[in-house]
């Protein structure tokens, strides 16, 4: 697994920045947003360090649909896959991407505003 050793995250995911860990297992760690925007506001992240999804290949195929079936599977265990969620996943600065150590963002919990990106 290759980390970058000034990356957010991985120090998140090596435990050397707190954060309330909703999951993991061998690939994928999530965590509770700091500034979440819906009543749920989790953040699943590949432990190894992608900086956004214009770095992903064809061999990250796999870990990609792991990422979606993680976060959904998440909704269901906290009871509102059925109601409803929001995966997103922002890239590069003109998509919003503040942390560069790609990440899916899954909003939901209750009734989410409309539009792409509004939560509220």
């Amino acid at each position: 697994m290759s980390t970058d050793k000034n990356c957010l995250f991985c120090k998140i995911i090596r435990r050397e920045i707190p954060a309330d860990f909703v999951y993991e297992d061998d690939e994928i760690v999530a965590f509770r947003d700091i500034n979440p925007q819906a009543p749920v506001h989790n953040l699943f992240v590949p432990r190894r360090h992608i900086e956004s999804a214009n770095a992903l290949t064809e061999e990250d195929a796999a870990l990609m649909g792991r990422l979606v079936l993680a976060a959904r599977g998440h909704a269901a265990e906290q009871g509102f896959a059925d109601s409803g969620f929001r995966l997103v996943m922002n890239t590069n600065a003109h998509g919003c991407q503040t942390v560069f150590h790609m990440h899916l963002h899954l909003l939901g919990g209750g009734q989410l505003a409309g539009g792409f990106g509004a939560t509220r």
